[in-house]
């Protein structure tokens, strides 16, 4: 990760209580920042630079981080990024919060209330994005687990009451490959365990990272999300196994009765020939 401060783009100096909304958009399953030169820039991983006297944050699993905007002005900013989201969704998911910008004071989250913030230095914007961008991460593979959920559970209790497996192997399929494809989120694009790189050359802001992860509880729903992937993916492969077993049971049963078929065709014939 490389931060890049000059003059022209430090953070300048807030007055006590200046408040900023910070709202993350997930807007598809990739977004290219390949090739976006721009001037302004305060880091390169993430993409992040000035716009507008504000901030925008740009994460490849998707996601825009928007700190200092007006509704207008987001508007413009994620039409301009529309050709770059690979996956682009329907309706994008948000999830925003207040900063709140208090130099006499340290780093904090008041219950119910803002963000409070010493300044919005480089190091500390991208500390607060990566937060942000997690949490609407997480709040997408959540609501996709809880989809594939509804189609394994109907099967399992099924199953566990009559005895009855599902016979559309193809849709088990897909479910499995739904949670699949979250996990692969989750561990390879997201990393959402993962500490963002800017703390290694600031670790000073370690303790804001730390409450800004209890705030929205990252691990807790990591881990928990982890958890019902693993019972999918047991559920899922538990009833592929059945069907693959009937199957295999049909098949053994028709070999049988071509067999038996064979036979009295052969007896047939001998004793149609020896009356004949």
């Amino acid at each position: 990760m490389t931060v890049l401060q000059t003059p022209s783009i430090a953070p300048a100096a807030a007055p006590t209580g200046t408040r900023l909304t910070a709202r993350a958009l997930l807007l598809g399953e990739r977004l290219d920042t390949a090739n976006l030169e721009r001037s302004d820039v305060i880091s390169t991983a993430p993409l992040a630079f000035r716009a507008h006297g504000g901030y925008v944050v740009l994460f490849r699993y998707g996601i825009v981080v928007l700190i200092g905007l007006t509704p207008v002005q987001e508007d413009e900013l994620v039409r301009g990024l529309q050709p770059r989201v690979i996956g682009p969704l329907s309706r994008a998911d948000s999830e925003s919060t207040v900063i709140e910008i208090n130099p006499d004071q340290e780093d904090q989250i008041t219950p119910g209330g803002p963000l409070s913030v010493r300044d919005l230095s480089a190091p500390r914007l991208l500390v607060i994005a990566d937060v942000l961008a997690k949490n609407v991460a997480l709040a997408r593979d959540e609501r996709e687990v809880s989809r594939v959920f509804e189609v394994t559970e109907p099967f399992a209790a099924e199953l566990a009451k009559r005895g009855r497996f599902p016979s559309n192997r193809r849709q088990m399929l897909r479910t499995i490959g739904q949670a699949l494809l979250v996990h692969h989120r989750l561990s390879g694009r997201i990393e959402v365990e993962e500490k963002p790189d800017v703390l290694w050359d600031h670790p000073q802001l370690e303790r804001l990272h730390a409450r800004l992860v209890d705030e929205y509880e990252i691990k807790e729903r990591s881990i928990n999300l982890a958890r019902k992937l693993r019972v999918i993916d047991e559920t899922g492969r538990a009833l592929t196994d059945i069907i693959d077993t009937e199957r295999s049971v049909r098949l053994e049963a028709t070999i049988i009765l071509l067999i038996v078929v064979e036979v009295f065709v052969a007896f047939y014939e001998l004793l149609f020939r020896h009356a004949s």
